[in-house]
């Protein structure tokens, strides 16, 4: 049965609504503050109308604690440069260690290791004993403590080892190539290296020695190198000098008595993320202790409805925004569910069989991970149990009205599915889940709490109903502090406020509907301009979905010298179809009928891969660069993709646009 854009998939029933978080936040205003709201739509205006007012109540109500108190909740409302919480002192990882009492900690699994728990007083003992090891070595607060890591608990430890101390933590995953990873790490001049000796993915080992060696090699500013060995446990450590991980954590870890986290200002550097790093140097975006504090207590208190003892999978590598959301929902005393390996890996069902086995309640997924569970025929409901399993989160790329539908179709029918946006920029969400409203097909719920997002047209006017550019027009306290090295700023202004002073650019085309239904429909920096009128990307994508024998799919469109527009679209198929003219024709009549005329692309290629970045997102503007003639390695940063053989057809079909007649 077809499901159409709108439809309504699922209603939370009052039990639900009743016992949600943000059901006990607005009572808890209304008793605390005195204020009352009539609907979530209410409730979101005075949130990114009344910064001081709403902030204020989430700090409180989330139980935020400081060491000296701040004397305002905004010092300077000015975007960019506010200043959130002048005078407050803090740390971000103090709060997740305060709650490591008791019970489990967090869970993990990978490849060759089965389902284990990490109880909840060893990781605060390794938190301890790694920090007290680090203050010896001579690390300030300040200064950057690097991972060359995949997603394992000694990770966890050591990012929350670094905060404690008040250093800056960074990661990479070790699919990163050493030139990626330095392209990263550089701009830190990090004093601390923690390296694998390898990783499992697919069945196989890969031993990443000799790439930790040539990382360790290219920062001179290291003074202390830790090895964690995953592969070998008696084997020897590389690079040379490494301390071995395992003989730090034989150390005496200090009572919680004799420990203490440094208590910084609200807006000291807690970790720095970097952007992809496809069509340039990485941009090192710099997010605060206080800010991802309070952001990430207002996203999953509110938007994702978590609670302690609640656990949540959601696949990721160090390398992504999305391991450091996980790993803060030890914030609230939430049970993350560590993964490492090939989610498709030895069979595409496996984080599935993993949530059931671990008793997950909220499940992150991306659509391109859905897509394949699709095209394998995998019905999870139908394979294991999953009657803890309460939610579902989509992010990472546009969601289609069928990819909504797939989960109550598959899964199970009385599930909230939380369809997320936001971005590594301000490592938080942007618009999302909403557990006390409807659920509709291809349709994220609403604007987040905070989250002045809107839509606007060219001239920068808000529209609704209408694609426009998506902006916020409202000063949150994650974004970020700075980029790393932009000692002028002129580099994060540029990216961010350029092209609308005072408001902040995220680069994506955004839709709201008349009921604050929300739709992100592509980035922006991708246009479609048909004549025009610009399309998202993700049109184009959604109709593919209904085409058999397509599995994937990506579109660019390219000005002509003299004016005009070539648009085409490029395709992967299934194994045995080929592109002749009848499936031309079949993609073309979808995209015109689910769309517009303009949809219909001027030609269509099929390619082996569609290029990807190593967190999965279609690299539309490196192919659009090369489509024009740049060479692919200048065009995108191969180091920093999934799958750089795939670029080759694309410069191969440039070619032939280049050539005469």
């Amino acid at each position: 049965m077809s499901v159409r854009e709108g439809d309504l998939l699922w209603e939370p029933g009052p039990d639900r609504v009743a016992r949600a978080n943000i059901t006990r936040f607005t009572r808890w205003l209304a008793s605390e503050r005195q204020r009352e709201f009539g609907d979530y739509g209410e409730l979101w205006r005075w949130s990114v109308t009344d910064l001081d007012g709403f902030w204020q109540a989430v700090w409180d109500f989330c139980g935020i604690q400081a060491s000296a108190p701040a004397t305002a909740v905004l010092g300077r409302r000015t975007m960019p440069g506010a200043q959130w919480f002048p005078g407050a002192r803090l740390n971000y990882a103090e709060h997740i260690l305060r709650r490591q009492t008791s019970g489990d900690a967090l869970l993990f699994a990978g490849e060759t290791v089965p389902l284990q728990a990490l109880p909840a007083e060893t990781l605060a003992a390794q938190v301890r004993t790694l920090a007290t090891y680090l203050r010896a070595r001579g690390v300030q607060p300040g200064q950057r403590v690097a991972g060359y890591l995949p997603n394992v608990p000694q990770t966890v430890v050591a990012m929350l080892a670094a905060a404690s101390i008040g250093a800056v933590w960074t990661s990479c995953s070790p699919d990163f190539g050493w030139r990626g990873v330095l392209d990263r790490f550089r701009q830190l001049t990090p004093v601390v290296l923690i390296c694998t000796d390898g990783y499992h993915y697919g069945g196989r080992a890969y031993d990443r020695r000799d790439e930790a060696a040539r990382i360790a090699a290219g920062l001179p500013t290291l003074h202390t190198i830790i090895g964690v060995s995953l592969l070998r446990p008696d084997g020897p450590d590389a690079p040379a000098g490494t301390t071995s991980w395992d003989e730090i954590m034989r150390g005496p870890a200090p009572p919680p008595g004799a420990f203490s986290c440094e208590q910084v200002p609200f807006g000291h550097p807690l970790w720095v993320l970097f952007s992809s790093g496809t069509t340039g140097l990485p941009k090192a975006i710099t997010h605060s202790h206080g800010g991802i504090l309070i952001e990430q207590l207002k996203l999953q208190t509110f938007h994702m409805d978590l609670r302690p003892g609640d656990r949540m999978l959601f696949y990721t590598t160090t390398g992504w925004m999305m391991w450091n959301f996980l790993v803060s929902s030890l914030l609230l005393g939430v049970q993350p569910v560590l993964y490492d390996g090939n989610p498709a890996w030895p069979g595409p069902d496996v984080l599935w069989r993993l949530a059931a086995q671990a008793g997950v309640t909220f499940f992150g997924a991306s659509p391109a991970y859905v897509d394949a569970l699709s095209r394998a025929g995998v019905a999870p409901g139908q394979l294991v149990d999953l009657d803890r399993l309460q939610a579902v989160m989509l992010a990472g790329s546009p969601v289609s009205a069928e990819c909504s539908a797939w989960f109550y179709r598959n899964v199970k029918p009385d599930l909230w599915l939380a369809t997320g946006s936001g971005g590594t920029d301000t490592c938080c969400g942007l618009v999302g889940g909403t557990p006390t409203l409807p659920v509709y097909a291809g349709e994220i719920q609403a604007r987040h709490l905070g989250v002045a997002a809107y839509a606007v047209n060219p001239d920068g006017q808000p529209v609704t109903g209408q694609v426009g550019e998506l902006v916020i027009t409202e000063p949150m306290p994650s974004m970020p502090i700075r980029f790393w090295g932009d000692e002028d700023g002129r580099r994060y202004h540029q990216t961010y406020f350029g092209e609308f002073p005072g408001r902040w650019r995220q680069g994506d085309f955004f839709k709201i509907n008349e009921r604050g239904g929300c739709f992100v429909l592509g980035r922006s920096d991708a246009t479609l301009n048909r004549d025009g009128v610009r399309i998202g990307t993700a049109e184009v994508y959604a109709a593919l979905e209904s085409v058999p024998g397509v599995t994937g799919g990506l579109v660019v469109n390219l000005d002509r010298p003299g004016g005009g527009s070539f648009m085409p679209l490029f395709v992967t198929l299934a194994d045995g179809q080929d592109l002749d003219e009848a499936l031309r024709a079949e993609i073309s009549d979808q995209l015109r009928r689910q769309y517009s005329p303009r949809h219909v692309p001027d030609a269509i290629i099929a390619v082996p891969a569609i290029p990807v970045t190593l967190t999965g997102k279609k690299m539309e503007v490196p192919a659009r660069r090369i489509l024009a003639g740049v060479p692919p390695d200048q065009a995108a940063n191969r180091d920093a993709m999934a799958n750089p053989d795939s670029l080759d057809a694309f410069a191969a079909y440039a070619r032939t646009l280049a050539e005469p007649g």
